[in-house]
């Protein structure tokens, strides 16, 4: 019977690779679809009609219900079920998603049609081959996994450059060991579960030299740091996350960062008159991981932001970016229906000095721990999300930071950093809480919510716990606070206990001892 139908719609092999995992009344019910070639996918749930679905419409496939058998046959057809429930069809980017009732047997299954289109980026070829970083947004079955693939393809092929692809769930190369041929040169790094994409991705930089990243789906903070880490060591990034806009993403407190984020800033009242603004500003907070942004609005339209940090600026100063849109004609001509506003978008320059706040933003604060824990400080830079570093030596340094208990003795290094007017902040005792306080002076940004600060702790804790393996230690917080920080280890799947004794009670935070 395959090859029958192979006869009558030849050239669709990989369909028709899907098409076995079912019985055969299923199969047969599928082929006579006068739009088979435009399934999207296969809905079996136990004790209901089977569905085929269509961009725009569905229709029944049997008028006898799923039984458990239908379900077991399509099972025993596929590749083994992940962790993420997930299955596929080796060298195909077919996947099988199954549906458990809570003893974890499968009662459900949506088989998904992958297909590898040709030709999706041409309506962006200028900017995948300008070698900047790319972020693509869109809401799910947009098709941002069919251009990301074939930007890995004309990147490790046309441009010849060393691509990775970092493959949650196999969905961008396929099932199986062999990745699918639609990804071109590119080489594929599989996940085994979505909760260790980020530490892929950091294994992808330092083990296999590339110099193209191509991630699916970045979700998590752990994910959008591990972009920064990437970006820092200058290699190019190509990635998708959800959303609809760019000023969407901006505001999206875990995955911000992908643009540079947002700090409260305090200016001087010189420089509020200058700016002719409010003491309190919203500024972004370091550059952006990605250069540009493209909002997917469908197959054959988007929305480019070509410069990230200035739109960012922008949009902090009130303005709404007016980015180009391409759209792609019947005829295949990509036309620009739109083109970018950069004249009357505001500039940081309006009413100060440009370069200098340009050159300003992006050194960060370099500290000099003086009997002060260098590792303590980085977690309290973390946790406030300030750009600062470590000092190597003090003469270096834009502020010193050390205990008051060192200040009074009068150390001779300390009189000499006075001399030469080095700021000096003293904290009391060498913990987090109080680094982060001192920080809070140092950057003017006023009373915090202590909760808030709990939870960016247990964050950054969780990130270096899932990229170490090292248990962390958190500050000594109330038994309220603790308990929202056991919750937030439990959502990222890691084991949490107190320890100590009030009020000195503190969160330990480690891996699961059989993950």
């Amino acid at each position: 019977m395959k090859e029958d139908l192979a006869q009558q719609h030849s050239g669709d092999w990989e369909l028709y690779a899907l098409l076995d995992i079912f019985t055969p009344a299923i199969r047969q019910a599928l082929v006579n679809l006068p739009n088979f070639k435009d399934l999207i996918e296969v809905i079996l749930d136990l004790g209901r009609l089977p569905e085929a679905r269509f961009p725009n419409d569905y229709c029944y496939l049997s008028q006898t219900p799923v039984s458990p058998d239908d379900i077991a046959a399509v099972v025993a057809r596929v590749g083994e079920f992940g962790k993420d429930n997930r299955a596929g069809i080796e060298q195909t980017l077919h996947r099988i998603s199954c549906l458990r009732n809570r003893m974890g047997k499968i009662i459900g299954l949506t088989c998904r049609v992958g297909r590898a289109v040709y030709g999706t980026i041409d309506i962006i070829l200028d900017v995948v081959r300008s070698g900047k970083s790319i972020l693509l947004l869109g809401r799910p079955g947009v098709g941002k996994t069919t251009m990301l693939r074939e930007v890995a393809r004309v990147l490790s092929g046309d441009l010849r450059k060393r691509v990775v692809i970092v493959d949650t769930s196999n969905e961008i190369a396929g099932d199986g060991d062999v990745p699918h041929a639609g990804i071109g040169h590119a080489r594929r790094m599989q996940v085994d579960v979505p909760l260790n994409q980020h530490a892929v991705m950091i294994e992808a930089v330092e083990n296999h030299m590339p110099e193209v990243i191509v991630i699916d789906e970045i979700g998590t903070h752990a994910e959008a740091e591990a972009a920064r880490t990437i970006a820092e060591r200058g290699v190019t990034l190509i990635g998708t996350a959800h959303g609809q806009t760019l000023e969407n993403l901006l505001m999206n407190p875990t995955l911000s960062d992908l643009v540079g984020g947002v700090s409260a800033v305090t200016l001087s009242d010189e420089e509020a008159r200058r700016r002719g603004t409010r003491k309190t500003v919203l500024e972004r907070k370091a550059p952006p991981t990605f250069d540009v942004v493209i909002e997917i609005h469908d197959r054959d339209r988007l929305a480019i932001h070509k410069n990230v940090a200035d739109v960012i600026d922008a949009l902090l100063r009130g303005y709404q970016p007016q980015p180009e849109i391409r759209q792609r004609e019947a005829s295949g001509e990509v036309t620009v229906v739109q083109e970018a506003d950069t004249e009357s978008m505001p500039r940081l320059s309006d009413g100060y000095d440009h370069d200098r706040d340009t050159d300003e933003r992006d050194r960060p604060l370099l500290i000099f721990p003086y009997g002060v824990s260098r590792n303590k400080i980085e977690r309290a830079i973390a946790n406030l999300r300030v750009h600062a570093s470590i000092a190597r030596n003090w003469d270096d340094a834009d502020v010193v930071l050390t205990l008051k208990t060192l200040e009074r003795k009068e150390q001779p290094k300390l009189k000499q950093i006075a001399s030469d007017n080095v700021p000096i902040y003293s904290i009391k005792t060498n913990t987090t809480t109080q680094i982060q306080t001192a920080l809070r002076d140092v950057f003017n940004l006023g009373s915090i919510d202590h909760e808030e600060l709990a939870l960016r702790e247990t964050e950054e804790a969780i990130y270096q716990v899932l990229l170490t393996n090292q248990a962390i230690e958190l500050s000594p917080q109330t038994s309220y606070v603790r308990r929202m920080q056991h919750q937030l280890a439990e959502r990222y799947r890691l084991q949490s206990r107190s320890t100590g004794l009030e009020p000195n009670r503190r969160v330990k935070i480690f891996k699961t001892t059989d993950a």
